[in-house]
């Protein structure tokens, strides 16, 4: 399965991110659609598995969650939103996380192999040590959020329980 992750498109589905996203088989989208409109075009792009975020209203509230948790491939996969506490952003490293005390439940409770979250609009994939998984955040790939952070979306392989071939695709911010 080839999957596509992005987060916090803010009410923009861009054609540069249409692109990148063409080969693959399913969109992962981690919060912030900000706006129903939005979502539903790039479901109608590719299938869509999504959760909400906090800019997002109660109309896609009531479509997306506020965390999945499934399996694909037999890698088992926990996707939410705000997954960092508050000021731990750039601080954040594998042997020291600092996840919402919601999330350090979930990931209890689901024991995920990939943990996605989106929010920070900072794109970092690596493993998490303490937790035994891979921590991904896609970044931004709308068009809001400081200058110097790139907008960013990523794709990658699932296969037989393992995770292949991660690509990250740093976009042009107008």
């Amino acid at each position: 399965m080839y999957i596509g992750l992005i987060s916090d498109t803010h009410g923009v589905f861009p054609d540069d991110v249409r692109e990148f996203l063409s080969p693959v088989d399913q969109i992962w989208h981690a919060g912030d659609f900000g706006t129903l409109d939005v979502a539903r075009e790039i479901a109608a792009f590719k299938p869509l598995k999504g959760v909400y975020g906090n800019v997002d209203g109660q109309d896609i509230r009531l479509e997306f969650p506020f965390y999945q948790a499934f399996v694909v491939e037999g890698v088992r996969i926990l996707m939410t939103h705000v997954g960092l506490k508050k000021g731990s952003y750039w601080a954040y490293t594998p042997t020291v996380p600092k996840y919402e005390p919601v999330v350090e439940d979930l990931i209890a409770k689901y024991k995920p192999d990939i943990f996605v979250c989106g929010h920070t609009h900072i794109p970092q994939v690596f493993p998490d040590k303490m937790h035994n998984f891979l921590f991904m955040n896609p970044g931004a790939c709308g068009f809001n959020g400081p200058r110097e952070v790139p907008r960013m979306a990523l794709r990658f392989k699932l296969e037989g329980g393992k995770i292949l071939s991660v690509e990250k695709c740093s976009l042009h911010r107008p």
